[in-house]
């Protein structure tokens, strides 16, 4: 059975786990890359997602490979340009994990 494998920022990593995807945290700009190549080379990988800021830094080369691809699938994550507030941050993640999982989670501060 293939997985979903998120790559996320360490701040949308937690609402991800929640979803029950298997959650990979990239910490600086030079991770997301090798992390995705990582992903990529796994043979348990049946979907790679991957956060929208992290996707525009990938190399022509690389999104080339991406679209050639049969499996894994590397799809891109939306994730607010600028939170103003954490609430507005809670709230964004909410109503994804809604989404995804079909009810509601409440985000408190850990």
């Amino acid at each position: 059975m293939y997985r979903l494998t998120v790559i996320s920022s360490p701040d949308y990593a937690y609402g991800f786990r929640l979803a029950g995807a298997n959650v990979i945290e990239a910490r600086n700009r030079d991770e997301p890359k090798r992390i995705l190549i990582s992903a990529i080379n796994d043979d348990e990988s049946g979907v790679i997602a991957v956060e929208e800021g992290f996707m525009s830094e990938i190399d022509a080369s690389l999104q080339a490979k991406i679209e050639r691809l049969y499996r894994p699938i590397v799809i891109s994550i939306p994730t607010p340009k600028k939170i103003e507030e954490i609430d507005a941050g809670r709230k964004y993640l909410s109503s994804f994990i809604k989404r995804a999982v079909g009810f509601d989670i409440k985000l408190k501060k850990g």
